[in-house]
């Protein structure tokens, strides 16, 4: 169903193991990639066979980063410098291929298609990751690392600017004391710096790491309701950047509304029967008000 060049899926009970696999370029970032990236995300929320999601690495790293080798030809980032875009270029005109192909921040595509994802996503952070390797993890739910992970925000050393909406994912993962050093520094640091920052939940040996990941998202989907996981999912991650509690309000009690209408009889039942709940609700048929955005 999901053939690609640069990556590999596959679903074992209904977690997803998506892997990044150019492991000969330490699955360095391509515009191929990215595409294909967000084809998945896309896909996969409508794909009722996948519960959640762990994205890994192929080979000894997650992901060295945007591949900047070439022949020194057109933008190393797939941009157009034959344009002159302005901000409201970007939000007006975001959506035409000009502005999408040739402007707009190809990771932030990325982050943005996880973002979107109705499915719970684990990042499995098995070797390097530095650059988008790294700020494509900030849009993933939990980071889990080997000990052996390298990660490192380095755009000051290219005389860039953090991508792939790194500036709003970071601060409220770490705090913006340590986004700042992070960034500032452009450092590369290991998977013990990474726990102490808050960035990852935890850190296991290379052998553990993927089994870890696929016991966590196990334990996620098991007896959960798809559709009031893909709510949640967005309630946390909108309502927590809302101006007024007010806004949470108002959103979780339309979404009570309709999830106790549908999967929340079945989930109330079967705590009064004391047996596992059987949910039929699935996140391809969401309550008519989502997305509420």
């Amino acid at each position: 169903m999901y053939h690609y060049q640069t990556l590999i899926v596959s679903t074992q009970d209904t977690v997803c193991t998506l892997t990044l696999n150019r492991p000969d370029n330490l699955n360095a970032f391509t515009v191929e990639m990215a595409k294909e990236l967000i084809d998945f995300f896309g896909r996969a929320n409508d794909d009722d066979d996948i519960g959640a999601i762990v994205v890994t690495g192929a080979g000894r790293a997650f992901c060295a980063g945007m591949d900047l080798a070439g022949d020194g030809g057109g933008n190393a980032f797939g941009l157009n410098e034959a344009l002159q875009p302005t901000l409201a270029d970007v939000r007006e005109r975001g959506e035409e291929a000009a502005i999408i192909n040739g402007v707009r921040d190809t990771g932030g595509r990325v982050t943005l298609a996880i973002f979107e994802c109705k499915k719970p996503v684990i990042g499995a952070i098995n070797g390097p990751a530095v650059g988008i390797g790294a700020t494509m993890t900030l849009a993933m739910d939990i980071r889990l690392a080997s000990d052996r992970a390298r990660i490192g925000f380095v755009f000051g050393k290219l005389g860039i600017v953090p991508e792939a909406c790194s500036s709003w994912f970071l601060p409220r993962i770490v705090g913006i004391q340590q986004a700042l050093e992070w960034v500032y520094t452009a450092d590369v640091f290991d998977a013990q710096e990474a726990l102490q920052g808050r960035l990852v939940k935890a850190v296991y040996p290379p052998d553990e790491l993927l089994s870890a990941a696929h016991a966590l998202a196990q334990r996620i989907v098991t007896n959960r309701s798809p559709v009031a996981i893909a709510l949640t999912r967005q309630m946390l991650y909108r309502n927590a950047a809302a101006e007024h509690p007010r806004v949470a309000h108002e959103v979780d009690s339309i979404a009570m509304f309709y999830a106790g209408m549908g999967d929340g009889k079945e989930g109330v039942a079967s705590f009064r029967e004391k047996r596992d709940p059987v949910f039929t609700g699935k996140a391809s048929a969401m309550p008519d008000f989502y997305p509420w955005w």
